[in-house]
């Protein structure tokens, strides 16, 4: 019979475990389906608004508006580098209050962010001529509503409500398109009305996530944000600082060496890579709060976690990249670039083998954020920044165009194993800040803990139950020490054994159990 019961015990708790993991790998694929989701219609409405832009008013007036977005990225990478970035590192999957206090904080210095930029955008303007000016001063009025928009989807995906982001950026897609062509109809089709209709929704978007979040930003907690998390908000944004500047240093140096021409033969490969890039900064968009739940909740799986990552990336890129070598000569090439992807098609192969590398260092950049090692991540960006620029130009000069795109990729290969490296540094030899990560996960347990407690009012045990533990299943009665004790026997004031619903649980073998019995003079004052 025990042995029947042992086994029941046995099958019930392997189910039990069975079902929980389920659950448990169910929430993380629905997770990355609404990281996935919200980045294809934030990337979907930025080409939608680029191309309608370009159509309607020309190649000055989408110059000046090419100007303003790329001002608008370089505020984006701050306000992310000071509120969104610790805030995921330090803030996913915590509990609700705590959430949102540190959300009232992060959105306060998305929005200082914002109208600091917004300021120097306003005070710069004036200095620029003709429809630069007017794009620049549309966008300094509307900047602290376009950051503030970003900062709720990040946080949304911190606590892993990513539907919630994506219905944010759905309300700033379904009220811009609509103003958009109100101000065509209208006769207003000039870049400023452009850029104030794309803020300005941006803005309206913005205004619903405290009614989603049941959250207000607070302005004066921005500097107390920043203070606090002194140790990731600078390095974080020196580290987006050094990958924007890479892409745009290796940009630039490009065209000066090879000619227009020649980059925008590479920006037709690049965009050929746009339906997975949207998988891939979708996945971005959740793989650091992934990895740092698992952090808390058990840290021997973290590099595990960060080589699934890296590997079905690249897996996923490398798929995309073979099925354009396929498709392209048969007639995709001409139907999405026309004449021009002739020569963009040997830019292809280098292409795929530089995003997979962009892949693997996708794991490791997501261990790293979540161990909060931002000087180890700050080094590894710098490093592989200035190898990518170095070996991109060198590439251009000796080999053109496809001799950029393979500079590029041996670089970003480089990176890879800096980052890899880094991250391996930092799990074996955990600097201060990550130690501070490290002390703070747990491994799971449920949230509630026993607070039982004797007559004298000392704990019987405050240990995490797992509910799945079988230790913990109750056994029968074991007899009281008083019954055995021959100290006892004979008194006729024997203490009567006190109320101890604790004690029907078995106690762990290499738990110490605290004193149960009563002394007579204890008992006496209880």
């Amino acid at each position: 019979m025990a042995a029947e019961a042992s086994a029941d015990v046995g099958t019930g708790l392997g189910r039990s475990r069975l079902a929980a993991f389920g659950r448990l790998q169910g929430q993380r694929i629905r997770r990355l389906g609404w990281g996935v989701a919200d980045q294809a219609v934030s990337s979907l409405t930025n080409a939608a608004v680029s191309i309608y832009v370009a159509r309607t008013l020309g190649a000055v007036q989408f110059g000046a508006f090419t100007l303003a977005y790329v001002t608008y990225s370089i505020a984006l990478n701050a306000s992310r580098g000071l509120a969104t970035d610790p805030l995921m590192v330090r803030f996913s999957g915590a509990d609700l209050p705590a959430w949102r206090r540190a959300v009232a904080s992060c959105t306060g210095t998305a929005t200082a962010v914002g109208l600091a930029a917004g300021a120097c955008v306003l005070a710069v303007a004036p200095l620029l001529g003709g429809t630069t000016r007017v794009a620049f001063l549309a966008l300094g009025v509307t900047l602290p509503g376009l950051l503030l928009q970003d900062s709720w989807r990040y946080s949304f995906f911190a606590l892993g409500r990513g539907h919630q982001a994506f219905l944010n950026d759905l309300v700033w897609a379904s009220t811009l398109v609509p103003a958009l062509v109100f101000l065509r109809v209208t006769g207003h089709a000039n870049v400023f009305w452009f850029v104030l209709a794309w803020g300005a929704t941006a803005a309206v978007a913005a205004a619903v996530g405290p009614l989603q979040a049941r959250v207000i930003p607070r302005l004066s907690g921005a500097k107390g944000w920043v203070s606090r998390h002194r140790d990731l908000g600078p390095r974080y944004l020196g580290e987006n600082t050094a990958n924007s500047a890479s892409n745009q240093l290796r940009t630039y140096g490009a065209g000066v060496i090879l000619g227009l021409a020649a980059v925008g033969y590479m920006q037709a490969a690049i965009i050929l890579m746009g339906p997975f890039m949207v998988i891939f900064l979708g996945m971005s968009l959740v793989t650091v709060p992934e990895a740092a739940r698992i952090l808390r909740r058990s840290p021997r799986h973290l590099p595990l976690f960060c080589l699934l990552v890296s590997g079905g990336l690249s897996v996923l890129g490398l798929a995309w990249g073979v099925a354009l070598l396929v498709a392209l000569p048969r007639g995709l090439g001409n139907w999405l670039l026309g004449a021009i992807w002739r020569p963009a098609y040997p830019l292809v192969l280098p292409l795929t083998i530089w995003v997979i590398g962009g892949c693997v260092i996708a794991g490791a950049a997501a261990g790293l954020h979540a161990l909060g090692a931002a000087r180890r991540s700050l080094r590894a960006m710098i490093l592989a920044s200035a190898v990518y620029v170095a070996f991109s130009l060198a590439g251009a000069v000796t080999g053109g165009a496809i001799g950029t795109m393979r500079g590029a990729a041996v670089a970003t290969w480089i990176g890879a194993l800096l980052w890899w490296w880094e991250l391996r540094a930092a799990l074996q030899k955990p600097d201060k800040a990550t130690a501070r990560n490290l002390s703070g996960s747990r491994h799971y347990a449920p949230r509630h803990r026993s607070s039982v407690r004797n007559r004298a009012g000392r704990p019987l045990d405050t240990r995490p139950r797992p509910q799945l533990d079988p230790r913990y299943f109750r056994q029968p009665d074991p007899p009281p020490p008083w019954q055995l004790d021959p100290r006892y026997l004979g008194l006729p004031d024997r203490p009567q054994p006190p109320h101890l619903p604790d004690a029907r649980l078995r106690r762990l073998p290499d738990c110490p159990q605290p004193s149960q019995a009563l002394r007579p003079d204890e008992r006496k004052d209880a």
